[in-house]
């Protein structure tokens, strides 16, 4: 049934029927209109509130996505930083004790980035902005331990091919290839007063006298350069003398033959001569010496090759026995 309003009229004394002005229906019309748009706008606020979009599901997936990542991230860099870590330790406590070079200043190690936040915007970006930040933070630090570390390697390095030339060059094997330096070692005359063998005085043996048969191959000690070459058969007979830095020389006496030059670059191991008898010599032998800034010292504590702990301790004993020497 038609809702219908009547309201009644005094001039005919009647009810009747009530039709709306133009301005009342623009009017009433307004307030509907009014009304719908007003529920829309609460109803769409509500939805906006509660029930995310497709498009903002996909971004609230991917914010998600994008934080776990963040998230291991964060685990890998820490594990990164333990290796650095472990390396210095490495570093400070074996490279650099073994080579004798300073540890890395902790100071320096352990310096911060300095200098202004850059990376401060991030925190406007609530959990997601500091967790980059945090990690880009962290890539910094390591980016500069790691430079640190380079350039530490690089200093050992060049430290390293010092001490590999020192090493190479200073005496550390016997001058005789094939010698009486073994277990069932006889005879050896070593470093210190010794019974001449034709003058029959005491006199002081500046170095050790290797027992070999006539011919036996003379090898280089160290690398070095020959400076000085002696044919003439008198005293040490035919000589030679080696440079090898650092302080050292070694003389080796008593040659059958000379293979080298005076001003030749040797190496260690390195076939310079043979064994022989020339000079004053008693037996085939080769009388060897070491100098170290110009005084002789002993060569039983730098002929170390081929000997075992126990071998070496007699070698040591025989050495140092007092005998009579060879030349």
């Amino acid at each position: 049934m038609k809702n219908v309003k009547y309201v009644y009229n005094e001039h005919t004394l009647q009810y009747e029927e009530h039709k709306l002005s133009r301005r009342e229906k623009f009017r009433k019309s307004l307030y509907f209109t009014s009304a719908v748009v007003l529920t829309s706008v609460l109803m769409f606020v509500f939805a906006y509130q509660y029930f995310p979009t497709p498009k903002e599901k996909v971004m609230e997936k991917e914010k998600e996505q994008l934080e776990f990542y963040l998230t291991q991230l964060t685990d890998e860099y820490g594990l990164l930083s333990k290796k650095i870590e472990s390396l210095h330790e490495k570093d400070s406590e074996i490279n650099r004790m073994i080579l004798g070079a300073k540890p890395i200043d902790d100071g320096i190690w352990n310096g911060g980035i300095g200098g202004h936040d850059k990376y401060v915007f991030l925190e406007n970006f609530k959990e997601t902005g500091r967790m980059i930040k945090e990690n880009l933070e962290t890539v910094d630090k390591l980016k500069i331990k790691i430079d640190i570390q380079k350039k530490s390697l690089d200093s050992l390095y060049k430290v390293a091919v010092v001490k590999e030339k020192k090493l190479v060059s200073i005496p550390s094997i016997k001058p005789v290839k094939e010698t009486s330096l073994k277990k069932d070692v006889k005879f050896l005359s070593g470093f210190g007063m010794r019974i001449h063998p034709i003058h029959k005085l005491r006199r002081f043996h500046k170095g050790i006298d290797f027992t070999a048969p006539q011919g036996t191959d003379i090898q280089a000690t160290g690398n070095g350069r020959v400076v000085s070459i002696n044919k003439t058969g008198s005293g040490y007979g035919k000589h030679l003398m080696i440079d090898h830095g650092y302080g050292y020389k070694t003389l080796y006496a008593h040659m059958h033959s000379i293979n080298v030059k005076e001003g030749d670059i040797v190496k260690k191991g390195q076939f310079i001569g043979k064994v022989g008898s020339t000079g004053t010599s008693t037996a085939p032998h080769l009388h060897y010496e070491i100098w170290l800034n110009g005084v002789a010292i002993n060569p039983v504590d730098y002929c170390l090759d081929g000997l075992s702990p126990k071998e070496y301790q007699d070698i040591v004993k025989r050495a140092s026995t007092d005998n009579q020497s060879l030349d």
